[in-house]
């Protein structure tokens, strides 16, 4: 998504410097002092150049949380006096009253410096305003660059096989236990006229395929280049992924784009991408049954998978494709750097 949101920004005209690739994310508590350190330097590096070189009009901070405080962003803005942004930033207090709770207040010192936070979704806007009055918050929905997505989709043969696509990391936590009710749910549905291709690779693979052991109808695709995506998107018809705390979902977003209708679960941020009943269907979390149910009636009604897919492309590049975004970005920034 940081990505996206630099090409919102060139989009708008505006110049982009990436002013640092330190990794701040932290694995466990304790690497906090390490990390910490790491980034006094890069400060110091930073602001050396920019003494020779000139000061940016603003200063952004993508996704700032307990594990990800921001070491860089916010000291430098601090010590040139500079508008400061933060983007998807989010707040969970239970954090600081544990072992993460030096981490949390460097977060939310962050947050609580930024001249504006703009959140992806009400759920972490919600957070966010615990910590700064509604005046300092921003919503500004979810969105992708959806150049070389912008497939006209061809109507397929109502007798042809619908091809259900997943995409996603192989990961501990949420991916896992997203492939594993992807897995519970396929093993209810009846032989039919389906295949499911999943994309994707990671550490858990072998955990994965175990899951879908001995479903015929199931292949693995490995990792894809983005061109890669991109033609198992147009080769496809639905988007399958359950989405298990989903902080929104990329995935979604891009799927819908292609033209293709989304079957995932009320979770996290996931109602921020897709609405049910028009882009595609929302299932309960956790309830195989119904995601199961949901697949079957795309893959044998060809008149509802179709109305779904070609509204859910209408709703992604008119609503949520990069020059909306853009401009609603745009507005927000030149509001607080006038300021």
């Amino acid at each position: 998504m940081a990505r996206q949101l630099i090409k919102a920004l060139q989009f708008a005209g505006h110049d982009v410097e990436l002013v640092s690739r330190l990794k701040c994310r932290l694995r466990n508590a304790g690497m906090l002092e390490d990390v910490a350190a790491d980034a006094r330097r890069e400060v110091d590096e930073v602001a050396a150049r920019w003494q020779q070189q000139g000061t940016p009009d603003l200063v952004m901070t993508y996704h700032v949380y307990y594990k990800s405080p921001d070491l860089i962003g916010s000291p430098l803005a601090r010590r040139f006096d500079i508008p400061y942004v933060t983007v998807e930033a989010s707040y969970a207090g239970k954090r600081d009253r544990d072992e993460w709770a030096e981490a949390q207040a460097i977060s939310s010192s962050a947050i609580r410096q930024a001249g504006l936070n703009i959140c992806f979704t009400d759920r972490d806007a919600e957070g966010v305003a615990r910590l700064v009055p509604t005046e300092r918050l921003a919503i500004l929905p979810p969105f992708a660059d959806f150049s070389g997505l912008e497939i006209a989709r061809q109507p397929k043969s109502a007798t042809g096989t619908v091809q259900l696509l997943a995409i996603a990391m192989m990961l501990k936590g949420n991916k896992l236990a997203s492939f594993r009710l992807l897995a519970e749910a396929f093993r209810r549905m009846p032989l039919g006229n389906w295949q499911l291709t999943i994309v994707g690779d990671g550490p858990v693979r072998d955990e994965v395929e175990a899951m879908f052991d001995g479903l015929e109808r199931v292949r693995f695709a490995g990792q894809k280049d983005a061109a890669g995506v991109a033609g198992c998107l147009d080769s496809s018809d639905v988007l399958v992924w359950p989405g298990y705390r989903e902080a929104f979902g990329l995935a979604y977003l891009e799927a819908q784009g292609a033209g293709l209708p989304v079957i995932a679960m009320r979770s996290g941020g996931v109602e921020a991408v897709v609405r049910d009943g028009e882009t595609g269907i929302l299932v309960e979390e956790g309830d195989t049954a119904q995601f199961a149910n949901a697949v079957m009636k795309l893959v044998e009604n060809t008149a509802v998978r179709e109305r779904l897919g070609k509204q859910a492309q209408a709703f992604a590049l008119e609503e949520r494709g990069l020059a909306p975004a853009s401009a609603l970005l745009d507005e927000l920034l030149q509001e607080v750097v006038s300021r």
